[in-house]
């Protein structure tokens, strides 16, 4: 399957992650940044708050699009008990985060949306996170390093601390890593064909 070289494909990510995750897909692409405030509305739930702020970050680009061009836009967050956790915004709010994960089960949430001129579609996909019992000096080691500072969570399972710290996985290991992989291909394919 191969998408034709007519089509303009924007993708609307500054992360490092979703950019390789496409690039080793062989998904022709371009970066283009334009920031949203990343609110929601409180009553949202699980994948409505990552549904509405992949849709929000695909908006921005839309009336400036051309018929021949489509944008990937997508968030992730953690859910757990309840909550959404997001990056955080400090290292102290980090280790809290890391910490309160240390042997228990948690939910990671991406919501990938595609935007043309005229249209959004959106997916979403879900994957089951389990974290060993963690030790609060590698907690601190990890913290040290500044990597989780820009990862929902506060931690990326493609580092070193995801090595140690998770235990088991139930779904798509690329979805925790903010893109998921097999689900955004087969989607972009689709849409393509049916939009261009």
């Amino acid at each position: 399957m191969t998408i034709p070289k007519t089509v303009d494909i924007i993708l609307g990510s500054g992360s490092p992650r979703r950019q390789s995750l496409l690039e080793q897909m062989k998904i022709r692409h371009r970066v283009e940044l334009r920031t949203i405030d990343e609110k929601f509305d409180p009553v949202l739930q699980a994948e409505q708050i990552t549904d509405d702020l992949a849709q929000q970050k695909g908006k921005v680009f839309q009336r400036d699009l051309n018929p021949d061009q489509l944008v990937i836009t997508a968030d992730t967050i953690v859910w757990f008990e309840g909550k959404a956790l997001g990056k955080p915004k400090s290292q102290e709010e980090a280790k809290r985060m890391l910490l309160s994960l240390s042997g228990k089960t948690h939910r990671v949430i991406s919501s990938v949306c595609f935007t043309t001129a005229n249209q959004q579609h959106t997916i979403n996909c879900f994957t089951d996170v389990k974290f060993a019992d963690l030790n609060e000096d590698l907690v601190d080691q990890y913290v040290a390093t500044g990597s989780p500072m820009d990862k929902a969570g506060s931690y990326g399972i493609q580092d070193t601390f995801g090595l140690y710290a998770v235990s088991e996985i139930n779904g798509s290991y690329t979805n925790v890593m903010g893109l998921p992989s097999m689900q955004t291909f087969q989607t972009l394919h689709k849409f393509v064909q049916n939009y261009f």
